[in-house]
């Protein structure tokens, strides 16, 4: 059974009544305020983790189509919103991405945890076209000139609040200023992946390429930015 707000401030819950371990309080207020959908009463919210990310469990009452009124408990994980793009040149008919050890995916059934994946990090505050740009030169040593929005996805909306920005982006040889590979103070080993776009597209289907920020983007560049090489792909049967 879970416990009531008044048992939790008793026992003074980090993130909610007292400074959590980045001197964050308040985090239980998040999302009680929401009025945007009149079948939807938040009853309660409780933070269960005050780790660098939020996991909070919310009761909330829904009205369904028959207009009856149920209780429900659910669970989130807010990381922040994230930004990510695909960098490309359309005289070599290349793409720019990374490689890198993921360990949520190797815990998860991936081979040796590496991903290819497109540039990508998490908004930290700044505006998606300021974050995009702080990442990819972080990550690839790319200035970004222009990038250009696409279009901002949810991408595990049953248990996780985060919302991602995409662009893709145009570069020279002349916008490599940088040796790129990530910050060293935060862990990261982040390699440069230059390939074909057919290959790259083609790594979809025989499972080189498993991130799915980066399949979206390989999509639309096929769909937007070299022509008709999606068509030659073909999925593996069965």
């Amino acid at each position: 059974m879970s416990e009531n707000p008044a048992q939790r401030t008793a026992r003074a819950v980090p993130g909610e009544g007292i400074p959590d371990g980045r001197g964050r309080t308040g985090l239980d207020r998040v999302g009680r305020d929401l009025t945007g959908n009149p079948d939807v009463r938040i009853v309660d919210v409780e933070v269960t983790s005050d780790g660098w990310h939020v996991l909070r469990r919310t009761t909330l009452e829904y009205r369904d189509r028959h207009g009856n009124w149920g209780r429900q408990t659910r669970e989130t994980y807010d990381r922040g919103n994230g930004a990510t793009i695909l960098l490309y040149r359309t005289d070599t008919r290349t793409v720019l991405l990374t490689r890198q050890f993921r360990f949520p995916a190797y815990v998860n059934g991936h081979p040796d945890g590496v991903l290819i994946e497109a540039a990508a990090g998490l908004l930290d505050g700044d505006a998606p076209e300021e974050a995009i740009a702080r990442e990819t030169h972080e990550e690839l040593g790319v200035r970004v000139r222009a990038p250009r929005y696409l279009f901002d996805l949810y991408m595990s909306p049953g248990s996780i609040t985060e919302r991602v920005h995409f662009f893709a982006a145009e570069y020279a040889p002349e916008d490599e200023t940088g040796v790129g590979g990530g910050l060293a103070e935060e862990g990261e080993e982040i390699e440069r992946v230059e390939l074909g776009f057919d290959d790259a597209y083609a790594a979809i289907a025989d499972g080189r390429i498993r991130d799915g920020k980066t399949v979206i983007l390989l999509q639309w560049a096929a769909l937007n930015l070299f022509g008709a090489a999606h068509e030659a792909v073909l999925l593996p049967e069965g």
